[in-house]
């Protein structure tokens, strides 16, 4: 099997993440796989409002573009609720993942009802509305919050998985069979959550990665990719360049 070039995009405007993710990310990827990090060079620190994830969604679009130019063959938006996920889609001939989709998708192959634990209530409804476009409210047993920020999580590690625990508990007393960790920066806990509850316990950094890698794979062998005759129909060429769009 040939090289995979994977590009993971923390869509915030700051670095603080790249290292940490990129080291993770190294961790857990295929030995035939080139995995780079990077960051926006502004904007919000975190997308935990619905108008800060608006903001960024334009320099999703151009860095997805980019990706592809410079020779990527896969692109991850590393954030859980999938921001532009589609629309990079639509813009791009690579591969284009999302740590929400790939997480519920991967779940819903491990049991037949699934939660999903977040950091802040604030988060839930967006979320919920992609789990309703994925196809899957009916495996869908709850959100659960654990009252903490993106920049929280890592604050406190043994308070982040005490709180985790009781949510995941919860959530396994109401009918959830699988646990999905509902934000990258969750990176690092799912093996002693897992250990712990003594259920699958869903790394969403890992699912984006190894879905990523997959259908690089499956592409390149079956050429199975994006249909491009509804959902995914590309824009024409000659108006993305005629109105200067996404330069």
């Amino acid at each position: 099997m040939s090289f995979r070039k994977v590009l993971f995009l923390n869509p915030v405007g700051t670095p603080v993440f790249d290292e940490v993710m990129l080291k993770y990310l190294s961790e857990h990827k295929d030995e035939r796989t080139q995995v780079d990090v990077k960051s926006l060079e502004e904007g919000p620190h975190h997308l935990e409002y619905y108008s800060y994830d608006s903001l960024v969604s334009p320099e999703i679009l151009r860095e997805a573009i980019k990706a592809e130019r410079n020779g990527y063959d896969a692109f991850i938006i590393g954030c859980f609720y999938d921001p532009a996920l589609h629309e990079a889609r639509e813009v791009t001939r690579i591969v284009v993942t999302g740590p929400g989709e790939s997480s519920i998708f991967l779940a819903s192959l491990l049991g037949n009802k699934f939660s999903i634990i977040v950091g802040r209530r604030k988060w839930i409804p967006l979320m919920e509305e992609n789990v309703i476009k994925y196809g899957m409210r009916d495996k869908l047993t709850s959100f659960k919050h654990i009252g903490l920020g993106v920049h929280d999580l890592h604050k406190d590690e043994e308070e982040t998985k005490r709180r985790t625990v009781q949510a995941a508990k919860e959530a396994i007393d109401e009918g959830a069979e699988v646990i999905i960790l509902g934000c990258t920066v969750f990176f690092g806990f799912y093996r002693e959550l897992q250990s712990t509850l003594g259920v699958p316990v869903i790394d969403p950094v890992i699912a984006a990665l190894k879905v990523a890698e997959m259908k690089v794979d499956i592409k390149r062998k079956f050429g199975w990719s994006y249909s491009r005759i509804g959902l995914y129909e590309m824009p024409p060429l000659n108006e993305i360049q005629e109105w200067n769009l996404f330069k």
